[in-house]
Order: structure tokens, then C-alpha cells, then sequence
């Protein structure tokens, strides 16, 4: 067995897997696009991200920091000021979140009515438009 095996996601005996994991969390991706702005300070990144919770923000801020996509500043003032900014492998992954974000702001219409045609039930023929929906969701 090769010492650096090649990183397979799909695998759950792969470090990449945890990785994924942290990535894949709640406000992880659209923390990572309001950075890509550039600097913020958590209030901002609050007011940028409707409905994180300041425990949910530092909390996501950490991992962030811990895997080197994000770096804090702290500015010795009174009152204290923090600012948090991308590395530049954070850039990397913020092109990904931005195109992720447009993927889904350009799809959301399809993917609710595919969702709302799924917990009703069977699609009757009385509601085309779903039927073409979902048929096009599945594709």
C-alpha cells in the first residue's frame, strides 16, 4: 500500500472526508463568500450573513482558521477590533462557494417545486409544470 495514498472523498477512512465534512456545515460556504469581499469584522459578517448566530460565526470563523482558509487580525485598540480575511487558499475555495451560491439562486424555483411535488406524493397529471420539474431535477 502506497504511503500518500491518493485522497478519495468517497472514502470514510480518508482524511479528506473530515475536510468535507467542515465544508459541507451550515454557514461554512456563505461565510467563505462574504469574505471574498475582503476584510470583515464580525459584526459585519453578522450583518452580511442573515441568521448566523455570533456563536455560529466564531465557531465557523475557527474551523475556517484551523484549515488556513481564513486569518484573523486583532488590532491592539480600545475598543478591541478583529478583522477576519481569506488566505489565498480561502480565495481558492470562494470562487467555488460564489459559482455553489449562483448554482442554487439560478435553480431554487425547480429544486422547491421538485421538493414540494416530493412530500405530496405521487405527481398527478392535473399539474404538468411539476411533472416537466421534477423530470428535470432528476436529470
Amino acid at each position: 500500500m502506497p504511503k500518500n495514498p491518493t485522497p478519495d472523498v468517497y472514502s470514510s477512512a480518508c482524511p479528506s472526508r473530515r475536510v468535507m465534512a467542515v465544508l459541507a456545515e451550515k454557514w461554512t460556504l456563505l461565510v467563505v463568500a462574504a469574505l471574498a469581499d475582503g476584510p470583515m469584522r464580525t459584526a459585519e459578517l453578522r450583518r452580511c450573513v442573515d441568521g448566523v448566530s455570533e456563536k455560529m460565526l466564531i465557531q465557523t470563523l475557527r474551523k475556517l482558521e484551523n484549515y488556513a482558509l481564513v486569518s484573523r487580525k486583532s488590532y491592539p485598540e480600545i475598543p478591541p477590533r478583529v478583522e477576519y480575511r481569506l488566505t489565498p487558499l480561502g480565495r481558492s475555495l470562494a470562487r467555488l462557494a460564489g459559482l455553489f451560491g449562483r448554482w442554487v439562486e439560478r435553480n431554487v424555483a425547480t429544486l422547491l417545486r421538485a421538493e414540494l411535488v416530493c412530500t405530496r406524493g405521487a405527481i398527478t397529471e392535473t399539474k404538468p409544470d411539476l411533472a416537466r420539474a421534477r423530470r428535470s431535477a432528476s436529470a
